[in-house]
């Protein structure tokens, strides 16, 4: 029943049975049987069928939510028995929106200190895909904004605040003021990340409250693309304080706090909200409290 249940799981993410066997690990006609037989157990259509995948019945929507709470249980105890014969180990899967990136590793260096065997795997993400992976038990954690968008029901430990500044290099345009407005920068040749991630998202609400409206000369989904334009000196953008830190910007670029308003938005851990999380999950949930205290106590 678990194997069918992780078959049904896969083709109502990849919507095409091909790429759900292959991501199983098995052949098509096995996937496919499996999840007939799964419907002949159950008593009702869960697929609908045609030439190729056309959708879940309302009866397999109703089927998807208990799948993924009954995988991810048999997931749990299986770990947590693992656990209790050889202390923690295993590999944990995170996803980051990209402005998280780089405080991820003051989370899993820690973690991975007191928990020699488990290893991590870190994906840079879009708000709207870590839910997505999380709900489909592709990832066990993510971190991203909570409180900007509905994120639905997950368990969550709220990180530090995010806030805003001028990322510009020395010589241009506002480089040596203490400070700056929304309004102000929308007149300066920006690099930002693409729309479909939350921190822009962010950005253009500022911008639409002081009034204005941004054409960036250049998005990307990538913070590289982004740090490296502005470096050229010839390109500003607006990113998070924290983000601004980490890479340590000195002279000739500088951070400019951004005021009207002095905007913040709370980055932070979610989980599926499974009582009890696997042994891996409740260990980083507490990493992810003490990295909370630790943020708190440098503010």
């Amino acid at each position: 029943m678990i194997d069918k249940l992780e078959f049904f799981i896969a083709l109502a993410r990849e919507e095409h049975f091909g790429r759900a066997a292959e991501v199983c690990g098995v052949t098509q006609p096995t996937l496919s049987a499996g999840i007939k037989q799964l419907e002949e157990q159950l008593g009702v259509m869960l697929v609908l069928r045609g030439s190729r995948f056309q959708g879940l019945t309302p009866e397999g929507k109703q089927v998807l939510a208990w799948a993924r709470r009954i995988v991810g249980d048999s997931r749990a105890m299986r770990e947590e028995m693992r656990a209790a014969r050889r202390g923690l180990s295993g590999r944990i899967r995170i996803a980051a929106v990209p402005t998280a990136l780089a405080m991820v590793a003051r989370l899993t260096t820690p973690f991975r200190e007191k928990h020699p065997g488990v290893t991590f795997s870190v994906l840079s993400r879009t708000s709207i895909e870590v839910l997505s992976l999380l709900g489909n038990l592709d990832i066990d954690a993510g971190i991203t904004y909570l409180d900007n968008e509905p994120l639905g029901r997950v368990t969550s430990v709220p990180l530090y605040d995010e806030r805003y500044q001028l990322i510009t290099a020395v010589g241009n345009p506002y480089s040596d003021c203490d400070k700056v407005t929304w309004a102000e920068i929308s007149q300066l040749p920006l690099c930002l990340l693409t729309p479909d991630m939350q921190n822009r998202r962010i950005i253009d609400q500022h911008l639409a409250e002081a009034g204005v409206e941004v054409r960036p000369t250049l998005e990307s989904n990538s913070m590289i693309v982004l740090f490296s334009h502005i470096r050229t000196g010839k390109w500003s953008s607006i990113m998070p304080l924290n983000l601004a830190e980490t890479f340590g910007f000195s002279e000739p670029i500088r951070a400019i706090p951004i005021v009207d308003p002095d905007a913040s938005h709370t980055v932070g851990l979610v989980a599926a909200p499974r009582e009890p999380h696997t042994p891996l999950v409740q260990a980083l949930l507490d990493e992810a409290m003490a990295l909370a205290d630790d943020f708190r106590a440098h503010r």
